[in-house]
């Protein structure tokens, strides 16, 4: 994931003044604000239950009342209306507790997962119902991320190497390690999750460079449909189901994500979807997410506008946005001078933007300008060009992804949580920011618009059906007073953007010769053969094995957001190795890709189940560095490269979207760039059964990377796999028919 380039260069030093300094007792107080935090918001949680309902109760609270009910009926004492009388039969030997706690030998986690199943079956549950009851996220032992790390650099490392990486990790594990270890678990038990808020300051938050191309990732449009060619209809109708869906976060009324109908996954990430800007800052930035917003910005030819879309106490009808985008389209005004450029300050480098907007945008009417943009519930970007697919001219579907990865580079407005972007011809996409929240749930609001586009549809002529009940706000243009010192930093940070563009190479390869059918019937996990497929693919590219990274969520416990899976294994090493040696059997070709796969869907378990290596250590390194103690072990760790970072885009987050009944629907999926200057970043999507979509990038200054390259690398894996495993098969058959 993006996230990836941030946590490689993740670095930062903190000093005390004076002599009397206490420096556990910094750590201390980092520890205390984490937990601050998550009281606060569990208190705000708790209120908001209140309104909305507390279903389901944690499992906590459903003991003590079981066991306060059963206290008072054997004690005799009398409850006003017989309550007790009338939820004790709830509680007797036919009741199905009773089964339940009568099946005291089975796992906690088997019990929870059908008390979430009974409670969940009494009512349809809320965004947040089961916020309460998510385990927290487990702290590993040192003495298991170790042996867990020395395992996963096994194949990268000669053994002179690795026996030094054994030292430096069995010293950081008897020494400092234990240190710091005590603190973490101070923390695991304090605050709501060791990890998460560390991760959102120090990884992104504390990053100086640039969020283009850095940070932020874009989504494509679902492009095998194409419902109207009209620009104004798409974008409005496409506003107005990014509000209803924002309402519905509102009101809580946005269904949770159960994992097989029965696992809950954390909705914590969907509190800032909306109304959210990232606020540069000298030394480190900060989110702000404002309670509430009525208008959105629309962007269109340099020039910003500031569009109500609640009107009478209700969300405009896309009919009546239609209107105020077509207002905006046929304003003939032209931008101020460097007024089109502005949005390059957001895409530079942080501590620029931040001396900048101090300077310039902290009063008067460019303060009153940026205010308006900062507190809207999201950016439209109005493109006065076509996003073109065509299967017969791929380049087409590249460059639709450079516009929505980074457009002309000062046309997005890189801070907000999001930005919609509009082409000419009716397609649509968008730039995400990263600090807020995964790319899993921008996804979610995605399948929410493509499903309820294909739900509602357009007249024949292309414009959104109904017909408006009033005439709704005109659009208002946003003024700008810029001096010509503003206009040079603005010009300074455009150029640093430019150069990042000009440097960024991307290819969308679409795989659509098998899919995720053949994977399975080949007794592998789709995502464990992608990964396989990429492990080969590099190795052929590279003539070497390196640091991979794929991003696998945690969102099974509360606040969760990433882990790191690595994919490139002792197993996957010696598959590849075998594919690439001539003397190697089929059978053994067969065996060592089954046992790669294997350690794959282990490793991945690993990781959503709170087993992973890396965050572990990346937080290990924040407190020493509190601490302002050195370890060899964690800086050599925490600077490795990741040459090939990865991540699949899931698909299927909400029941809204029928892929059988509209098969078109499925998204493209979206991308990322680079993480290492001389690595790919490669994001994938399985879109249904016989397709899947590739983003590739890579810089072009690199002399050992390129992504059209390997794309075609990829293409050949895929085909090698699938030919192993047919040859396999048919000498099965044979084998199978002779006896």
């Amino acid at each position: 994931m993006a996230e990836a380039h941030s946590a490689v260069a993740f670095s930062f030093s903190i000093t005390h003044e004076g002599w009397d300094v206490n420096f556990d007792r910094e750590v201390l107080n980092l520890v205390w604000l984490s937990g601050v935090r998550s009281w606060k918001k569990r208190f705000f949680r708790f209120m908001n239950n209140l309104k909305s309902g507390v279903y389901p109760a944690s499992l906590g609270s459903l003991w003590l009342t079981i066991g306060i009910v059963t206290a008072i009926h054997f004690a005799g004492y009398k409850v006003p209306y017989d309550l007790v009388g009338k939820v004790t039969p709830y509680l007797s030997g036919s009741s199905i507790l009773a089964h339940l706690a009568a099946a005291a030998d089975l796992q906690r986690l088997d019990i929870w997962l059908i008390f979430v199943k009974l409670l969940s079956g009494w009512r349809k549950p809320m965004l947040y119902s089961f916020q309460g009851s998510l385990p927290r996220l487990p702290l590993p032992t040192v003495e298991d991320t170790m042996k867990r790390y020395l395992r996963s650099v096994r194949p990268l490392l000669d053994n002179e190497n690795y026996t030094r990486m054994e030292r430096l990790a069995k010293e950081f594990q008897n020494g400092i390690g234990v240190k710091l270890q005590r603190y973490l678990i101070l923390k695991s038990w304090w605050s709501t999750n060791y990890v998460s808020d560390w991760w959102e300051e120090y990884v992104y938050l504390r990053g100086r460079s640039p969020l283009v191309i850095n940070s932020n990732f874009y989504g494509i449009d679902a492009i095998l449909m194409h419902p109207t060619t009209n620009q104004a209809a798409r974008a409005a109708s496409t506003i107005h189901f990014c509000l209803q869906y924002r309402r519905l976060i509102e009101r809580q009324q946005l269904e949770p994500i159960l994992l097989q109908g029965i696992i809950p996954l954390c909705s914590w990430q969907y509190e800032r979807l909306f109304n959210t800007t990232r606020l540069p800052g000298i030394e480190t930035d900060k989110i702000v997410h404002y309670q509430d917003s009525k208008h959105i910005v629309v962007h269109h030819r340099g020039r910003y506008f500031k569009v109500l879309i609640y009107y009478k106490n209700r969300i405009l009808l896309p009919c009546e946005i239609e209107i105020q985008i077509q207002q905006i389209l046929d304003d003939k005004s032209e931008s101020a001078e460097s007024e089109e450029k502005l949005a390059a300050l957001t895409a530079g480098e942080r501590k620029p933007w931040a001396e900048v907007r101090n300077e310039y945008f902290a009063k008067g009417i460019n303060k009153a300008s940026l205010d308006i943009i900062e507190k809207s519930a999201f950016i439209v970007v109005l493109d006065d060009f076509p996003y073109e697919y065509d299967p017969e001219h791929p380049e087409k579907l590249d460059n639709y992804g450079q516009i929505l990865l980074h457009g002309k580079g000062y046309d997005r407005w890189f801070d907000k949580s999001f930005t919609l972007c509009i082409g000419s011809n009716g397609r649509i996409g968008f730039n995400a920011e990263h600090s807020w929240a995964d790319a899993p749930v921008m996804g979610s609001l995605w399948e929410y618009v493509i499903a309820s586009t294909m739900e509602t549809g357009y007249k024949e002529d292309g414009h959104n059906k109904g017909t408006p009940e009033f005439i709704p706000p005109i659009p208002t243009r946003l003024q700008w007073d810029l001096s010509s010192e503003c206009i040079e930093c603005i010009n300074r940070s455009n150029e640093v953007v430019q150069k990042l563009i000009n440097d960024i190479e991307l290819r969308i390869y679409v795989h659509n010769e098998y899919g995720k059918g053949f994977m399975k019937a080949s007794a592998m996990s789709p995502d464990a053969y992608i990964q396989m497929a990429l492990q080969l693919a590099y190795y052929r590219d590279a003539g070497k094995f390196n640091l991979t990274y794929e991003a696998s969520m945690t969102r099974l416990f509360r606040e969760g957001r990433t882990e790191t899976v690595r994919p490139c294994t002792i197993e996957s090493a010696a598959w590849v190795k075998a594919m690439e040696d001539k003397n190697a059997t089929l059978d053994n070709k067969y065996r060592l890709l089954l046992a790669a796969g294997q350690q794959h869907q282990k490793s991945c378990q690993d990781a959503m189940c709170g087993k992973g290596i890396d965050r572990h250590l990346f937080c290990l390194y924040v407190v020493s560095k509190y601490l302002e103690v050195d370890s060899p072990f964690l800086k050599e760790v925490l600077s490795e490269p990741w040459r090939l970072s990865t991540s699949q885009t899931p698909h299927g987050q909400t029941s809204k979207l029928d892929l059988k009944k509209y098969p078109d629907c499925i998204s493209a999926g979206g991308g990322f760039g680079p993480v290492a200057d001389d690595g790919y970043g490669v994001s994938y999507i399985i879109a249904g059964e016989d397709v899947i979509f590739f983003h590739i990038s890579s810089k072009r200054s690199s002399l050992v990377t390129d992504a059209a390259r390997f794309a075609r690398q990829i293409e050949k894996a895929f085909a090698d796999m699938k030919k192993l495993l047919l040859e396999r098969k048919k000498i099965q058959q044979h084998k199978n028919g002779s006896t």
